[in-house]
């Protein structure tokens, strides 16, 4: 598969991800500085996901992705509010999980 191919579909699949994420972040009224950068880390998670060749379980390299993408913000975030790593540590795992998933399966799908 072309490697645009690929990242689009990373981009892809990571907007609609970030999508997911933002629904409840804007009914709680966050900011948007806040909305942005969530949205932005699961676009990029969506192209590291794409790009990235480790031979390993689709969903674990989601979620793996996902947390290291996640961990310089999670440092910032756990300094002021420790409890809010919870709700968003849930949201990581479950949607890098899905993301590792379905980008795995529809760039081995094209690869065919």
């Amino acid at each position: 598969m072309q490697s645009n191919n690929k990242i689009f579909i990373g981009i892809s699949f990571g907007g609609i991800a970030g999508l997911v994420d933002l629904i409840p972040m804007i009914i709680q009224n966050l900011t948007w500085d806040a909305n942005l950068s969530a949205f932005s880390m699961w676009v990029i998670v969506g192209v590291f996901i794409a790009s990235v060749n480790w031979q390993m379980n689709s969903i674990l390299k989601g979620i793996f992705i996902s947390f290291i993408v996640f961990l310089p913000s999670g440092i910032l975030i756990g300094w002021k509010e420790p409890l809010s790593l919870m709700p968003i540590s849930a949201m990581t795992l479950i949607l890098g999980g899905f993301s590792g998933h379905f980008i795995s399966k529809y760039t081995d799908k094209n690869e065919k």
